[in-house]
């Protein structure tokens, strides 16, 4: 399923770019910007459809990966321009995630290949770079990430990112150590849905006009897919173990 969910959330991120066209470039300074998104939307939508069917997923892994290498690139000027300004690294740990989700789908979709688990299992370990990047963002930025936690929900918003930015941080480590990979990646799976449902959903309900509710609400189901994927991935590994046993 994590190859449905990753595909749908790269043809919704796809036709929100193409709806909210001038907001979400207005801040970009690369030459050709409106090309550019114009392009890797179309690309996503293709990606995003081929993924969803056996036959054509390999097809589809290989667009979104080089859309998501693509969207990993235009933030490095931001990097040499501003090092020190850890929301420039942090971006870029964001395409990675989706990077990791195509890599590993493509894996998922060459089952006979075994050339390809060498590339999904360095993959795994990028992901669990993304999520301690992920929990160091919400450190540099914790008094917003405390706001974005809805009043209805119990223990207050700090508490929850406390809790959420800890669990991304072990997480991570989790899948870079590789011991309890499969669980953690399922929990970050779930997290993550989680943040889309009581966090996005509503936000993008309250305030259908703003880019950046659509851009952010989209990425995180996307990077829930990709970790419903890496935790595809490593059940797929384990069982595989466990026959040769």
């Amino acid at each position: 399923m994590g190859r449905h969910l990753f595909g749908a959330a790269a043809l919704a991120l796809s036709v929100a770019s193409l709806a909210l066209h001038v907001q979400l470039v207005s801040s970009w300074t690369l030459p050709g910007r409106f090309v550019f998104l114009d392009v890797t939307a179309a690309a996503q939508i293709a990606g995003g459809i081929a993924i969803q069917f056996p036959r054509s997923a390999r097809l589809g892994a290989i667009i979104l990966l080089a859309v998501y290498v693509l969207f990993a690139c235009t933030f490095m000027p931001e990097i040499f321009a501003q090092p020190g300004v850890y929301a420039s690294w942090g971006d870029v740990f964001y395409a990675l995630g989706l990077v990791v989700g195509a890599v590993v789908a493509y894996a998922l979709a060459s089952p006979s290949a075994p050339e390809v688990k060498r590339p999904a299992n360095a993959a795994v370990i990028v992901f669990g770079l993304c999520n301690i990047s992920y929990a160091i963002e919400q450190v540099e930025f914790f008094a917003r990430t405390a706001s974005l936690v809805p009043k209805w929900i119990p223990l207050g918003g700090s508490f929850w990112a406390i809790a959420t930015t800890t669990a991304f941080a072990l997480g991570g480590v989790s899948l870079l150590v590789r011991y309890k990979a499969l669980l953690a990646s399922r929990l970050l799976t779930v997290m993550l849905l989680i943040f889309g449902v009581t966090i996005w959903i509503p936000m993008l309900i309250a305030k259908p006009g703003q880019a950046g509710n659509w851009s952010e609400g989209l990425e995180t189901f996307a990077l829930a897919g990709a970790a419903w994927i890496v935790a595809d991935f490593l059940t797929n590994q384990m069982n595989v173990g466990a026959s040769k046993t």
